[in-house]
């Protein structure tokens, strides 16, 4: 039991951001489906994505500062808020890129298709990002937490 225990004190926190990072992904990629399937017969399958990734990626930066990487954000917001939207805006593009891909070389034009390519370029954009905003954008490594044998000290014999 102690190896379990140990080795969660040990990534507690990246197992902590990364399921925040994971609920604050789904509601996004909830808003992200909703706004690209509202939108494309309407403006087509690139300006949905576009449209999209911008109003999903306002909810995304306010839940990923102020509740995810908390611990990790810096004195610095306007640094983080260019590099979460160029992050961000390179994610769009590789999740826009399946989404093309799909209509335009593949010829696939209905609702079924361009939600599954969104699906596929969402896993590649979202891996994309967790690993740009913990290493360029919320990049401070908040202290570690002492664990309770490091608490006690030890008795001194004289």
């Amino acid at each position: 039991m102690s190896v379990i225990r140990d080795t969660y004190a040990r990534f507690r926190t990246l197992i902590h951001e990364i399921g925040k990072f994971g609920l604050v992904g789904i509601v996004s990629t909830i808003i992200t489906f909703g706004v690209q399937n509202a939108l494309y017969r309407h403006a087509g399958p690139t300006t949905g994505v576009v449209v999209a990734n911008a109003v999903a990626t306002c909810f995304a930066f306010i839940g990923n500062r102020y509740w995810a990487f908390k611990d990790r954000k810096t004195a610095n917001m306007g640094r983080e808020t260019v590099l979460f939207v160029f992050f961000n805006v390179v994610g769009m593009l590789i999740q826009a890129a399946f989404v093309d891909v799909n209509h335009y070389w593949l010829h696939h034009h209905d609702q079924v298709t361009l939600n599954i390519a969104t699906v596929i370029g969402v896993g590649f954009a979202t891996l994309f990002r967790l690993i740009c905003y913990r290493k360029f954008v919320f990049n401070r490594v908040p202290p570690a937490e002492p664990v309770a044998e490091e608490l006690v000290e030890p008795a001194t014999i004289p």
